[in-house]
């Protein structure tokens, strides 16, 4: 018989779970750690159970109990209990104790109620499991034949389990092999935006809305970042939430997930035939064809995540199979989530394509990442690290790379890294060192001679080689076979380099065709980037050597696909360095990317001043999506300018700009970066974000800017609304002041009053009510019917919709 007290037990602490797991319905962000998630899964599954048992009838729970094969005696107490619902609070528990409910899975009940014939409460069950837990159990798969069925569970099993190899081994810091990370453990959110459908980038508060932003008729995700933004972290994470069902990620809800790096792709003939080599066990029973099975099925919730496309051997090929996928002439019925940096957008993908971008760590991230991964509840300890970071702004900027940030957090928490850092080839130089610094200690601890380490870590002009060769070949390789780099190496600089980290060893199966599979050992480096830094001294070589060769080799490539490689060799050597900047700056767009290599130079480097006199003779641009440390260098290259009085032709503010100090004047980028006064600029291009309003301070700030630009001939506002002003200042009367506020209708500024000066007529009908006659004066009350058309025209626009909700 059933014991009245337990009983009175269940029912408070069922009570207990609803209320808890109510609460907690009610918080808005994502947990933020694993100890979190899963007692977010404990009162989900906590809350489904107390539903359950409402939906469970004695009967119902009769036959259940039958086919459980459950003793006599539980039947006994199920039917004394004082009520139906008590009865199935006992049936609930019992189910969730023999394993035939789980937090994850209930699939034994719900085939068991489709079995008995009561399909209709199997469905219910099924929806109350999705809605309190966010779990998906997988009633599509339990329809199919016994056998497909198998195979089915089987295969995702096997895909769980070599998950959690691959997210199990998070190595921050590449020398430090004996303490590995789950995923979980270090991954903190970066900043992330998603492209709106008016060409626009809008803020998503998780990596959860991936999937929720419209992403018109394709399947396709493409997640975007610059080198070390955190890609592949971002893409483990995903693989991690599916893997442990975590209940409030959409990543948990797919059937079936699978996730390639795409550099270990080359060669492969189908992604039956990768998923069967790279994601399968050498003794997994199921064989190609069977996977090929699985993912025809149209009936499977099925999400594939290609990582890493900027490093896929086989770009340039029109018939491979990761070519046809992305056109979507195949698997059209999967959803495809694809990783890549912006300079290496697949061309095939079509304009419905869904667009992701990171934007990588700011201060509040980058203290998150100290606090979880590196020093804990040691508060003196993380503050030492952060100090390091306000001490140096360019280190922050720097840091706004994750890898970067997380790298220099565990260095600097060891004293091995220092903050005066003026540059991405110097925080890398140290950083490299340090890996080098440490193989010697241990082995001058152990007694050894440390000679051979320190001549190998100067001298490395093999594998700078194959590094270049690797990332400027027809077909990008950068997964070797382990011989070729011992015949290449020699085994003494190859056990060092792997020693260290900076070269890591794999293992897969080689599947030839007709053959039994054979295990092999491959070797990578530890990140792209790390080739890259090797490859940037092979560059710089041939560059010194033979300058012809460097002009027929930018000729043939876009510099920014490799633009760390050009980056480091102009930080590595100054004369060098200068050519490549100098030719950089010739390619078509290479302004922006010349400032990257410029700012690598050393301060007082002989030729500097004439490279920074070529970038800013032709404009200069800075973007709202460009990196802090993109618009840094850009801002200190224009000062330099200043400084030397060198003419800077334009400065172009595209949707980057924010406010003005009133104080000291400078104008102030959404960044919470400063550009300062620039004496010797010429032209002022100001172009908001469509729809903006700027406002009477923001607008006399930037007239006063403009003041106190002692050389600057014209200014020009675009896509905004300035307030009507009754009078401007005298002393802009040297100015040229024109205002856009939409294109093809640009305002100029004479004797203080706005005029019309186009002299067009605009023959789109959305444009025909704007025109007016040449010359024309804009009265106050011409302006009141431009505010309104302005408003109607930007009315799609985040500032005229923020404007629309204070009014409301």
């Amino acid at each position: 018989m059933v014991n009245k007290s337990r009983f009175c037990d269940v029912l408070l602490i069922c009570a207990v779970i609803f209320v808890g797991t109510v609460m907690a319905s009610n918080a808005q962000q994502p947990p933020e750690s694993q100890e979190q998630r899963e007692e977010s899964v404990r009162l989900g599954f906590g809350r489904f159970k107390v539903a359950l048992s409402t939906v469970l009838t004695m009967e119902i729970i009769m036959h259940l109990a039958v086919i459980f094969a459950y003793p006599s005696g539980f039947m006994d107490d199920v039917r004394n209990a004082n009520t139906t619902t008590g009865g199935a609070l006992l049936m609930v528990l019992r189910m969730e104790e023999r394993g035939q409910i789980a937090p994850n899975d209930i699939s034994q009940l719900l085939d068991s109620l489709e079995e008995m014939g009561y399909a209709g409460t199997a469905s219910q069950v099924h929806t109350l499991f999705l809605e309190h837990t966010g779990n998906r159990t997988m009633i599509s798969y339990r329809r199919l034949p016994p056998e497909q069925a198998d195979k089915m569970l089987t295969f995702i099993r096997e895909l769980k389990e070599t998950g959690r190899t691959l997210y199990d081994k998070i190595q921050p810091i590449p020398y430090i092999k004996e303490k590995l990370y789950s995923v979980d453990k270090v991954f903190i959110e970066v900043g992330i935006e998603h492209r709106d459908e008016h060409g626009g980038w809008k803020t998503l508060s998780s990596y959860y809305g991936i999937f929720s932003v419209a992403k018109g008729s394709s399947r396709i995700q493409m997640i975007e970042g610059d080198p070390g933004y955190g890609k592949s972290t971002l893409a483990l994470q995903l693989v991690y939430d599916w893997c442990n069902a975590v209940s409030d990620s959409p990543f948990s809800r797919p059937d079936i997930l699978i996730f390639l790096n795409l550099r270990q792709l080359g060669g492969m003939e189908s992604i039956a035939q990768a998923i069967k080599q790279l994601l399968l066990p050498h003794d997994s029973s199921l064989e190609q064809h069977d996977v090929e099975q699985i993912l025809s099925s149209r009936n499977i919730n099925t999400l594939v995540l290609f990582d890493a496309y900027d490093e896929y051997p086989e770009q340039h090929n029109a018939d491979s199979f990761v070519t046809k996928i992305l056109e979507e002439k195949f698997l059209r019925h999967v959803d495809i989530l694809l990783t890549t940096r912006p300079s290496c957008i697949p061309s095939v993908l079509s304009s419905q394509t869904g667009r992701i971008r990171l934007t990588g760590f700011d201060e509040t991230a980058r203290e998150q990442y100290v606090r979880k991964a590196v020093t804990g509840d040691d508060e003196e300890a993380v503050q030492k690290i952060l100090e390091q970071f306000k001490l140096n702004p360019i280190l922050g900027d720097i840091c706004q790379a994750p890898l970067f940030s997380a790298m220099y957090a565990h260095l600097a928490h060891e004293d091995n890294m220092p903050y005066e850092i003026r540059s991405v080839t110097e925080f890398f130089g140290h950083m490299i060192t340090c890996f080098h610094n440490h193989a010697q200690n241990k082995l001058s601890e152990s007694g050894k001679s440390i000679e051979h380490l320190q001549t190998h870590a100067n001298a490395h002009a093999a594998l700078d080689k194959i590094a270049f060769e690797a990332l400027t070949g027809k077909m990008q390789q950068l997964v070797w076979d382990q011989t070729l780099f011992l015949r290449e190496l020699g085994e003494d600089f190859y056990k060092l380099y792997v020693d260290v980290g900076i070269l890591v060893e794999d293992e897969v199966y080689d599947i030839a065709l007709g053959k039994v599979a054979q295990l092999k050992k491959v070797v990578r480096f530890y990140h792209k980037l790390f080739c890259e830094w090797y490859a940037a001294y092979h560059l710089i070589k041939c560059v010194k050597s033979f300058r012809s060769w460097f002009y027929n080799f930018t000729k043939n490539i876009d510099p920014y696909d490799l633009q760390f490689v050009f980056r480091f060799a102009c930080g590595l050597d100054q004369a060098g360095g200068s050519k490549v900047v100098k030719l950089v700056r010739k390619k078509e767009d290479g302004a922006r990317f010349a400032v990257l290599c410029a700012l690598e130079l050393k301060e007082g480097s002989h030729d500097i001043l004439t490279t920074v006199r070529g970038i800013v003779s032709s404009g200069i641009n800075i973007y709202s999506a460009d990196s802090r440390l993109l618009q840094r260098s850009t801002i200190q290259l224009l000062e330099l300018a200043s400084q030397h009085e060198i003419p800077i032709s334009q400065v172009w503010l595209d949707e980057s700009f924010s406010s003005v100090d009133p104080d000291s004047l400078p104008l102030v980028l959404h960044s919470g970066l400063c550009l300062p006064s620039l004496s010797t600029l010429q032209e002022l291009v100001i172009w908001t974000e469509g729809g903006r309003e700027v406002t009477v301070d923001a607008w006399t700030g930037i007239l006063n800017y403009a003041i106190h630009s002692q050389l600057l001939k014209e200014l020009t506002l675009g896509q905004c609304l300035l307030p009507w002003m009754d009078s401007f200042p005298t002393s802009l009367d040297n100015v040229q002041v024109v205002w856009a506020p939409r294109i093809g209708k640009p305002y100029s500024l004479r004797s203080g009053r706005w005029q019309n000066e186009s002299g067009e007529i605009l023959t789109r009908g959305a444009y025909d009510d704007l025109t007016r006659r040449s010359g024309e004066i804009l009265t106050r009350g011409a302006y009141d019917d431009l505010v309104t058309e302005f408003r109607e025209r930007w009315s799609h626009t985040d500032w005229q919709q923020q404007r629309m909700a204070r009014r409301e």
